[in-house]
């Protein structure tokens, strides 16, 4: 085993250990070694956001204060994406600005198409959903886990996946 190897395996039993013991959760190596809210002042989030490490962000985010945005999540300001304040977005989910739908369809001979999106503040979305570009969510909104949404959704709307 080489000497490289020995440290990261000390390093992640330690902190494995300890997140393990003190709040019965296990993580990925990098998210033992980043502190999610200074990853969110890093790109220029609200105070008090945090962001997982495996969190993918393109492009122009901008993030309110307090949000949580969850573990395996795109972030996708390709086309422009505004987040409020006080929002949970949960594992898995996906929110675009942007579609290659036309032009890869086309060959490229079609542009890509981008529209901005927006989440409005206090607004819940369950694990796993996709936010199309171009929508808009209002506040206190709550999507349902694993839906798709291409509409606007009304401020104080439950919106869920139709196939219940």
């Amino acid at each position: 085993m080489s000497l490289l190897k020995f440290f990261y395996k000390k390093i992640y039993n330690k902190l494995y250990k300890f997140y393990k013991v003190k709040y019965n959760r296990s993580l990925s190596l990098g998210d033992y070694l980043n502190d999610r809210w200074e990853r969110a002042r890093k790109e220029g989030f609200g105070e008090g956001t945090s962001v997982y490490d495996n969190v993918l962000i393109i492009g122009d985010v901008k993030v309110g204060k307090n949000t949580w945005i969850g573990p395996n999540v795109v972030l996708d300001g390709s086309g422009g994406l505004v987040i409020g304040d006080y929002v949970s977005i949960s594992a898995g989910t996906q929110i675009y600005t942007h579609h290659t739908v036309e032009w890869s369809t086309s060959l490229g001979k079609k542009p890509i198409k981008r529209a901005p999106t927006n989440i409005g503040n206090g607004v819940y979305i369950g694990p796993n959903c996709v936010i199309q570009m171009g929508t808009n969510i209002g506040d206190s909104a709550i999507i349902g886990a694993s839906t798709f949404v291409n509409k606007d959704i009304p401020s104080g709307q439950k919106y869920f996946n139709k196939y219940r």
